[in-house]
């Protein structure tokens, strides 16, 4: 009876002892699952929110839609207590969208403290390269750098300002144009020893330098003289032939000279705008999760026992005591039969 009293008491310990991790047995895949840990799951969730949100502002930068402007900057300080957005403006962007509302963020709530405005200078550089193209009479480079100097000022279309300088390897001559002009040429041509005075015997046309020329006149020379009843005869000519004809020439009317001069251009315009809005944040209070009826956004397991390992104890224990009962119940048996043998 002793042993079997232990046993139960043994058994009733070990079933107060595995009650606890019955229940606690629930949230053995939720690690960290204390309320207070889930409040701070919610806060790391809406900051992050609040980080994407900022990420989305800043790759927007400085833009205006009908609505709201879009910051093109934001810088926090250490401690996290103040967050400046800068925003720069157009003359066309309308300032009253810049946004002033209250919000929260990494454990802090922020309020607008100030709103400052600076005039932003715009400064705007770029490199530029302008041709140039000048006319000249010679082609010879001496006479063509005279035209040409090394710096040059000058101003873009769009208002960009700079001093350029001269690219000697892009300077280039070309010919401008040709004229012609039309001349009369003449050339003389000599035929001896001829037997009469006849033209027959004289070309016609000629080729002078590449040039036809005609028969323009003939002049008669006598080479040898005989007598004839007294008079003189002569028997050989000369003919001394004069050719005419035109000749066109072409010249160089003048010569294009064409170069390049490069350099920096730029321009600072006061044609931007800069606000920054001063938030400054304080920390949030902790807050206790409430039960308020309504089904949470994020609702945790519901808690119940580990029945069969609460089980397994209480049915040694009801063994036990089923055996207790029936051993008490034949004990007592025996005491009473042994009691009517000694009353007979």
């Amino acid at each position: 009876m002793k042993k079997l009293t232990a046993v139960c008491a043994l058994a009733l310990a070990l079933t107060m002892a595995l009650a606890p991790a019955a229940h606690a047995a629930e949230w053995a895949g939720v690690p960290h699952a204390s309320p207070a840990t889930r409040v701070a799951w919610g806060t790391e969730e809406q900051g992050s929110e609040h980080s994407f949100r900022r990420q989305a502002e800043t790759e927007q930068s400085g833009l205006c839609d009908d609505v709201v402007c879009y910051p093109s900057s934001v810088t926090q300080s250490e401690d996290g207590t103040e967050i400046r957005k800068f925003y720069d403006l157009s003359p066309e962007d309308d300032p009253t969208g810049i946004p002033r509302s209250d919000f929260e963020q990494d454990g802090y709530h922020y309020t607008l403290v100030d709103l400052l405005k600076q005039e932003l200078p715009e400064h705007e550089s770029r490199q530029h390269t302008e041709t140039v193209t000048l006319d000249s009479k010679n082609k010879d480079m001496a006479s063509v750098l005279a035209l040409l100097p090394q710096e040059k000022a000058f101003i873009t279309d769009d208002g960009l300002a700079g001093t350029l300088t001269l690219r000697l390897d892009t300077v280039q001559v070309e010919v401008a144009g040709y004229g012609s002009s039309t001349k009369q040429v003449s050339a003389t041509r000599t035929y001896p020893n001829l037997a009469g005075q006849d033209t027959q015997y004289i070309p016609k046309t000629i080729q002078d330098g590449g040039r036809t020329l005609t028969l323009q006149d003939v002049s008669w020379q006598t080479d040898n003289t005989g007598s004839l009843d007294g008079y003189a005869l002569g028997d050989r000519y000369t003919a001394v032939a004069t050719y005419t004809g035109s000749a066109t020439s072409s010249y160089v009317k003048g010569y294009t000279v064409t170069a390049d001069y490069t350099g920096t251009v730029s321009r600072i315009a006061l044609n931007k705008t800069r606000y920054v809005a001063i938030f400054e944040g304080t920390p949030l209070q902790p807050v206790e999760p409430v039960d308020d009826g309504l089904e949470a956004t994020d609702p945790a397991p519901a808690a119940s026992f580990n029945w069969p390992l609460l089980l397994a104890p209480l049915g040694l224990i009801a063994a036990a005591g089923g055996g207790i009962g029936i051993a008490l119940f034949l004990k007592r048996r025996s005491e009473l039969a042994e009691g009517g043998d000694e009353d007979a």
